[in-house]
């Protein structure tokens, strides 16, 4: 079968002889009017829609449907760097989203996507006995918006980009797996923050911390674990790790080097108040957490590093709760709301599962037809490395929505598939950051820069300066490296500048 690009000469499109004539001396500005794009004619591309906007950029915004159901939206500026990046959407998307719609004021043709449906971002009923609709979120809605922007692009501007990008983050993460495993031809450049790697394995750990923080489902507004004991836990795992790095900072560098105990939390006893120490019980809610779920004794996921635990979008809001957004919708927290309807249509195709009876025995194959089109957890990046493609990933050490532990399993997996896997993929492991950014650590980066000079001027990024703003005002930056390597603080210098920081070797 032909792909959309393939079909180019076949596009019937009614040009008009003083666009021919600008096409001839285009310089990478628009060599027709964005109204003009209403009259293409593209297999399958319906209810095209488009205006030009006027901001700090002037670019031509191109809404469309492709497919059945599958809407995006693409922005080409009236003044192009020749290259294109789609940026990924999260959660179980439901709207278009882009995280790269910013870059459309560096010249970047960006597109973005809400994977074939409508929906809340945290709720999947809309995926119900709907094949198209489930694979078309997995893989398929990407790959075939990257298709149809890549031929619109080359007709606005009679040239296709000489090079194209992708950036996600969390689901968006996942796509971008998916891109590079599955649609090695898409992309020369790819970002993967915070991945979903395996999204029926997650839903598996979301599943567990539900049933052992909310084992009553007639029950959800109160947690076995109170919020003031989450802020204990954070001081108790500061206090044994926050300073093994040389700085007293609220930063873990590397959580593996935090050997916690939890014999040193307080057992509630005659007279302490109870959200001020542990039951024996509670501590054991607490170790699950962070161990993660088994079947038949093999690890399904693996657990969560300690860190972060009590910051502004830790543990309240993804893991323990109630969040008062998500109760909203008679969902506790963010876990048991992706946990959930996860399970109930994508998983079993059952709304009425029940979360809280479930023993994972056979989990890995009730959920096998659901990771056939979910998951992205192929080691076999051959024929993306092949074409010269290049992936960054990264992760924050403090993220509580998805484990950093499976970025650094993935990665591993990969490298005893392909040894000399650092020619072509990165991963950097930031500290004190929580899921996509936030947190103590800094967070902020221009990765899609760092892969665009990867690919194109064979910089290989040996260390990436990452910052940390308040109010617009720079508070902090630190070198990553890629793993397995992390900065070490020399002992020296100030520890919120990244001069202050070297390299070291794990």
């Amino acid at each position: 079968m032909k792909s959309i690009s393939q079909t180019l000469v076949f596009i019937v499109f009614l040009f008009s002889e003083s666009i021919v004539a600008v096409a001839q001396e285009a310089d990478y500005s628009a060599c027709l009017a964005c109204e003009e794009l209403l009259r293409l004619l593209l297999p399958e591309v319906y209810n095209l829609e488009s205006e030009m906007i006027e901001e700090s950029t002037r670019y031509c915004r191109l809404q469309g449907t492709i497919g059945k159901e599958i809407n995006f939206e693409l922005l080409l500026p009236a003044k192009w760097n020749q290259r294109f990046v789609m940026g990924g959407g999260g959660g179980f998307v439901g709207n278009i989203q882009n995280a790269a719609r910013h870059k459309v004021h560096e010249g970047y043709a960006t597109v973005g996507t809400d994977t074939g449906h409508q929906g809340s971002g945290i709720q999947a009923d809309w995926a119900y006995n709907n094949m198209e609709r489930q694979l078309n979120y997995g893989h398929l809605a990407v790959h075939r918006t990257a298709e149809v922007a890549k031929v619109i692009i080359e007709l606005y501007y009679c040239q296709a980009p000489i090079f194209s990008y992708f950036i996600g983050c969390s689901r968006g993460g996942g796509q971008a797996m998916h891109e590079a495993q599955r649609y090695p031809d898409d992309f020369d450049g790819i970002v993967a923050a915070a991945p979903v790697i395996s999204f029926t394995a997650t839903g598996a750990e979301f599943i567990q911390n539900s049933q052992v923080l909310y084992p009553d489902p007639k029950q959800l507004s109160t947690a076995t674990i109170s919020p003031n004991q989450v802020k204990l836990l954070q001081e108790a795992v500061l206090a044994q790790c926050d300073d093994l790095d040389g700085v007293t900072d609220r930063i873990i560098n590397d959580p593996r080097k935090c050997n916690f105990d939890f014999s040193k939390l307080p057992s509630c006893k005659t007279g302490i108040p109870l959200d001020q120490c542990y039951s024996t019980e509670q501590i054991d809610v607490i170790k699950e957490i962070y161990k993660g779920p088994k079947a038949n004794g093999v690890s399904l996921y693996p657990g969560f590093p300690v860190g972060g635990e009590n910051e502004p979008g830790g543990w309240m809001n993804w893991i323990v709760g109630p969040d008062m957004n998500t109760m909203k919708l008679n969902f506790p927290n963010l876990h048991f709301a992706f946990g959930t309807e996860l399970c109930k249509y994508l998983i079993f195709n059952d709304p009425e599962w029940d979360y809280a009876s479930y023993d994972f025995a056979n989990f890995p194959e009730d959920a096998k037809y659901a990771a056939a089109y979910l998951d992205a957890t192929s080691t076999d990046y051959s024929a993306f490395k092949n074409r010269g493609g290049k992936i960054i990933f990264s992760h924050g050490w403090n993220d509580p929505a998805l484990s950093a532990f499976t970025t650094i399993e993935h990665y591993e997996q990969v490298k005893e598939v392909d040894p000399q896997l650092d020619d072509f993929m990165k991963l950097y492991l930031l500290p004190g950051v929580l899921h996509c950014g936030g947190g103590p650590g800094p967070d902020q980066a221009d990765w899609v820069e760092v892969v665009r000079k990867w690919v194109e001027n064979k910089q290989t990024p040996e260390k990436i300066v990452v910052s940390k703003f308040n109010d617009g005002a720079l508070k902090m930056s630190r070198p990553v490296f890629p793993f397995p390597s992390v900065a070490q603080y020399d002992g020296k210098g100030d520890p919120n500048v990244e001069s202050s920081y070297l390299k070291r070797s794990n």
